[in-house]
């Protein structure tokens, strides 16, 4: 069976879609992955169906609860992953959750979104039990010390979160607009964009090892 990793949030625009499928690229190195877009916005279908050569990875759309409740039965992939609709009642999100076996919870360091984003942990993912790490996103890199004090909150209430965060660049939007992963786009700030997610992969990695 092959791995489950849901990228949830209980907010819109915090990163989930971004974070979905430049994980899903960067795994996709080593691994054959599957991408859901569970999301009934379709970001994901958008950008994966704006690509010229493809993005490493397969792409379905699914938002049926009761498919989405049998992602463990996929077959011929060795990573499954689920960017989940920002709705935290909803039944897919649920379902989704309910089969994962790691999740990942993006959200930027403004204490509004990490008050949404506590209290998806405390809703859906801490009833679960579902091992799970938040990322955060958007950062201001002028501001890191915003990292460090969000880290803080987090990890003082026992919400497990990355060390590595996500920088705001532009080539987040521009490699989405020419439908490519920031591993394969070539603008300004890729590279730096492309290295941000490779730390946050290698310290999922390490997680699953543990």
């Amino acid at each position: 069976m092959p791995k489950i990793v849901a990228i949830l949030n209980g907010k819109g625009g915090v990163g989930k879609t971004t974070t979905a499928v430049n994980l899903a690229a960067t795994f996709a190195e080593e691994k054959k992955v599957l991408l859901i877009d569970a999301d009934i916005q379709g970001s994901a279908s958008w950008w994966f169906e704006r690509s010229q050569k493809g993005m490493g990875f397969d792409l379905s759309q699914e938002t049926n609860p009761q498919l989405l409740s049998d992602l463990r039965k996929i077959k011929g992939y060795d990573l499954v992953v689920v960017d989940t609709p920002p709705a935290l009642h909803s039944e897919a999100l649920a379902a989704v959750v309910a089969s994962a076996d790691y999740l990942i919870l993006p959200t930027p360091c403004a204490p509004m979104d990490l008050a949404v984003l506590i209290e998806t942990v405390k809703e859906a993912v801490i009833p679960m039990g579902t091992p799970h790490r938040v990322l955060l996103t958007k950062v201001d890199t002028r501001s890191l010390g915003e990292v460090l004090e969000a880290q803080k909150t987090l990890i003082q209430m026992g919400i497990p979160v990355c060390q590595a965060f996500i920088r705001a660049y532009k080539a987040h939007e521009r490699s989405a607009l020419e439908g490519v992963a920031v591993l394969q786009w070539q603008g300004n700030n890729a590279r730096e964009a492309e290295s941000d997610y490779r730390r946050v992969a290698n310290e999922i990695k390490r997680d699953w090892r543990e």
